[in-house]
């Protein structure tokens, strides 16, 4: 029999309404649009600025879907840490292959994550540079410079930034890469972070007290950072190229586990495969990082001065054995620090 009485009416919808979420089933209404988090490191928040927008467009136009890309920053381990403990990102975009081996360890990462994406899921890299004041008053122009007394060196922490980690590991590197011994590399960085006045949890902090709170004499960070400071604060400062540095890849995943409860896998996966397209990797190489496109390589090779670089691979065997030796607790970057 109809009921044919509207207020009888509501209050069976209502009634109905409540108990379908009480019970966890879907209602008809249209859910919500997609919304993916991607939890990425401190000094490429410029970068996905710029990109989300071009893969929201791209994603409407491709798939006839509305989706929104909000973003998290921080020292690169520290955000990998944040999502093992809990923050729902739907992609990871770190600076270093290790902070996404540990969420594979933890099982929110698939083990094989860097066979998922070409380059290793790595779709731009970068290198160690230094960032100087104007006239380059302590004549900074390789590692050793930075050992030397007097100099001080600004570079966040190795523990939770992984531009720390690349700059320390940069610089043990330089030695053994030109036949030094692993003495020797040690008596290097030890020598450094002597030098270091104090350490940041994250690039971006690092380079805040480099160039606002006008403390030490060397910025160590990423290529694209240091060009970032120079577009924004003009002839202050001027960017030195050691002789030799590392390859820095700022390697990309999908946190399984988020997507397949969110049912945000596709859009998930679609947003990483943007980060290959010609489009994103002009924006990447606009920004100063090193793009995969030889077309973007090309278009902006003024960008990128000719530098000799190492692996970590190369020199210390991996991440997970450059972490087991220097970062873990009581490894070696603690012996170096606790006796600065």
């Amino acid at each position: 029999m109809t009921n044919k009485n509207p207020a009888r009416r509501l209050v069976v919808t209502s009634f109905l309404a409540a108990s379908a979420l009480l019970m966890g089933l879907p209602m008809q209404a249209s859910a919500a649009e997609p919304v993916l988090l991607n939890a990425s490191y401190d000094v490429a928040r410029e970068l996905f600025k710029d990109i989300n927008p071009l893969f929201v467009a791209d994603w409407k136009k491709t798939t006839g879907e509305t989706i929104s890309v909000n973003q998290s920053h921080g020292g690169s381990s520290k955000q990998a840490r944040s999502v093992a403990d809990g923050m729902e990102a739907s992609v990871v975009s770190m600076n270093q292959a290790n902070d996404i081996d540990m969420l594979a360890d933890r099982g929110l990462v698939a083990q094989d994550w860097a066979k998922k994406f070409p380059n290793n899921a790595a779709p731009f890299y970068s290198t160690m540079v230094y960032l100087v004041r104007k006239g380059n008053p302590k004549q900074i122009k390789d590692w050793a410079d930075l050992a030397k007394p007097g100099v001080k060196v600004v570079i966040p922490n190795p523990k939770t930034a992984g531009n720390g980690r690349y700059t320390y590991l940069a610089a043990w590197g330089s030695v053994v890469k030109k036949g030094g011994t692993e003495a020797q590399a040690r008596e290097l960085v030890t020598k450094i972070f002597k030098n270091v006045p104090v350490l940041d949890a994250g690039g971006r902090g690092a380079t805040t007290t480099f160039t606002q709170r006008d403390i030490g004499d060397v910025l160590v960070t990423f290529e694209n950072e240091v060009n970032m400071v120079r577009a924004e604060f003009g002839d202050n400062f001027e960017v030195v190229y050691p002789s030799i540095s590392i390859l820095a890849e700022s390697p990309v995943a999908v946190v399984d586990k988020v997507v397949d409860r969110r049912g945000l896998r596709k859009q998930a996966t679609g947003y990483l495969n943007f980060l290959y397209t010609e489009a994103a990797q002009d924006v990447i190489a606009k920004h100063y990082f090193r793009p995969r496109s030889e077309k973007a390589f090309k278009k902006y090779n003024a960008n990128f001065r000719q530098i000799s670089m190492f692996t970590v691979d190369e020199v210390f065997g991996g991440w997970k054995a450059a972490q087991k030796k220097h970062f873990d607790d009581g490894g070696e970057f603690d012996k170096i620090y606790q006796n600065k």
